[in-house]
């Protein structure tokens, strides 16, 4: 890559995380001079011993081969100013109102103005708020500096991001053809297939994205609800839909549909949509319900406060480290409450308060699914245990 006069190809500002480092890393490997830029020392030490702080196929891989080649990590902020492209993977969060954060957003590139230079490249990795990318510009040419600015979103699953930084398309969104050029001359060393949209469809089709899929859980849950309690068990009227029906191959089973992603980016676009988006109300109020459900149903049969309940797996999704946003600790905090004890434990989550697996076992009278982990496929429960297993991991998930 050309970036001459420049030190690094590409600087990542919040580079240490689940969206940054994976991008890092399979730039650094396709040949850019990479800066990881983060302000949590303890992840940037983990990372140059060649250590990855959470879970990615293939990551730790990557990391040792480019590591101090390609690849280099810093808390210095000057390292903006030294890199041709600077990828922002700070998004807005929503408030306790799930009202989006803009100022947030806008404060963290107060302090980055005097580093940036019209030769340079800014780009926009993480979900925001429809129209933020034209507000960035606008901030930008209010204080005398127009440099290069497009929205290329992420769709990563946590996890896979390595590979599917390879093997998804790149949506581009920008305002000019020299910003198309250099935004497709970075994206296109990990994928030939990109996708050009303005900012603004940019923005919206990584809000739709994950507002379908939270949508798509939702209904799922919403028929698991009434099936449970019509008696009916959820899962054979799944497998008689589902069977040889191509119509309904997208029919996802139910579960706990959380996370730092799906909630968030759908109340962003009820935000946008001025309160008349209620289709996402109406997913946030099933999905996040889904842990009162479970417990009400157990009430309505049980006298909790003289059981023990374990949860198998706290992390939002199988087969995965992250724990933002997870429903498990929601349906934590409810049975602390109604039940006599609690009892938590997760394979890939470290937690002085977890017991081990087959201690969550023994001492609890029935155990909760929260994260299907493969790893809990072989765990040997006994027959007269009671299992919630509203994903139909152990294939008895349709009653209970």
């Amino acid at each position: 890559m050309n970036t001459s006069n420049f030190i690094y190809d590409v600087c990542i500002v919040g580079g240490a995380g689940r969206v940054g480092l994976p991008l890092g890393l399979c730039l650094a490997q396709a040949g850019s001079k990479v800066m990881l830029h983060d302000i949590n020392e303890t992840v940037l030490s983990m990372l140059n011993q060649g250590k990855m702080p959470f879970l990615d196929e293939g990551a730790e891989n990557i990391l040792a081969a480019v590591l101090h080649k390609t690849l280099e990590t810093g808390t210095s902020i000057e390292t903006v100013a030294q890199s041709k492209f600077i990828v922002f993977v700070i998004g807005t969060g929503i408030d306790e109102h799930l009202t989006p954060r803009l100022n947030d957003f806008l404060s963290a590139f107060e302090r980055l103005l005097p580093l940036l230079s019209n030769r340079q490249h800014v780009i926009l990795r993480s979900t925001v708020f429809p129209g933020t990318t034209e507000v960035i510009k606008g901030y930008f040419e209010s204080r005398g500096l127009q440099p290069r600015l497009s929205y290329c979103p992420e769709r990563i699953a946590q996890g896979k991001a390595v590979y599917e930084l390879r093997h998804l398309p790149q949506i581009i969104g920008t305002f000019d053809e020299d910003s198309r050029k250099e935004a497709a001359g970075l994206f296109s060393s990990l994928t030939p297939d990109l996708i050009f949209l303005t900012p603004f469809e940019a923005e919206l089709t990584k809000l739709f994205t994950n507002t379908w899929r939270y949508i798509e859980f939702a209904i799922a849950n919403q028929l698991y609800q009434i099936a449970s309690k019509n008696k009916v068990d959820f899962y054979r009227i799944y497998q008689a839909i589902t069977y040889n029906y191509p119509r309904a191959a997208g029919f996802p089973s139910a579960g706990f549909s959380a996370g730092p992603c799906l909630f968030k980016d759908t109340m962003q676009l009820t935000e946008f949509s001025t309160g008349s988006f209620f289709l996402g109300h109406a997913a946030m109020m099933i999905n996040d319900g889904m842990p009162n459900f479970i417990v009400e149903t157990l009430k309505n049969r049980l006298h909790l406060k003289e059981l023990s309940i374990g949860i198998l797996g706290m992390a939002f999704k199988a087969n995965n480290d992250d724990k933002r946003e997870s429903l498990s600790y929601k349906l934590k905090r409810i049975l602390e409450i109604e039940a006599k004890r609690v009892y938590c434990t997760d394979v890939y989550i470290s937690d002085p308060e977890f017991v081990p697996v087959e201690e969550c076992i023994r001492k609890s009278d029935i155990l909760i699914v929260g994260a299907p982990h493969s790893h809990y496929r072989s765990l040997e429960i006994p027959a007269e245990k009671e299992i919630v297993d509203i994903w139909n991991f152990y294939g008895k998930g349709g009653l209970f």
